[in-house]
């Protein structure tokens, strides 16, 4: 069965190297041909992101929260993600993530705000319900250089911490 995988990018920009940073950490985490991917790139969406209701966005929100896993992807931008993020996050209903594994990644100007993704994008995916495996992401543009091994570090820590939560799940010998 192939996993669903989403990928939320809530960068102004469109295909910006923030987008390019989730798709090289689903490609790290996640075995090739194991996952369908998907990717919302929300600045194609812009203009009806604040539209109440909205069909099409009602879709996008759906598919993520009937995804396996969802990369939340965002440019620092005053400490915390994008308005555009926080807007598409703010339709869904309370608890309606629940059960999703969701990554939280910011990419930033520097390292002054790498606790951003920590600090304030898991703890409202968390309120959502979903399941954050770890950390945050953060990457600073200056560490663009190791990209792929930072991206190859941080999802091997996200699979360490995805495969301790399955272990919980696996059945035990019975003992006498």
């Amino acid at each position: 069965m192939q996993l669903k995988v989403v990928i939320v990018v809530g960068n102004p920009k469109p295909r910006s190297r923030t987008r390019k940073v989730a798709e090289l950490l689903v490609s790290e985490l996640l075995a090739p041909g194991s996952y369908d991917l998907s990717v919302i790139d929300l600045i194609d969406y812009a203009d009806e992101i604040f539209a109440w209701p909205s069909e099409k966005l009602s879709r996008l929100n759906a598919q993520v929260g009937s995804a396996d896993l969802v990369v939340f992807a965002t440019p620092t931008y005053k400490a915390t993600y994008t308005g555009l993020l926080k807007a598409f996050i703010d339709r869904y209903p309370a608890n309606a993530l629940a059960g999703v594994v969701a990554i939280p990644l910011h990419t930033g100007a520097d390292l002054g705000h790498s606790m951003a993704s920590t600090h304030t994008l898991a703890p409202l995916l968390a309120e959502l319900g979903a399941i954050v495996p770890g950390r945050g992401f953060y990457i600073a543009l200056n560490e663009f250089d190791h990209l792929e091994e930072l991206v190859s570090a941080m999802a091997r820590e996200y699979r360490t911490n995805l495969a301790r939560l399955a272990h919980l799940l696996s059945p035990s010998p019975v003992s006498s």
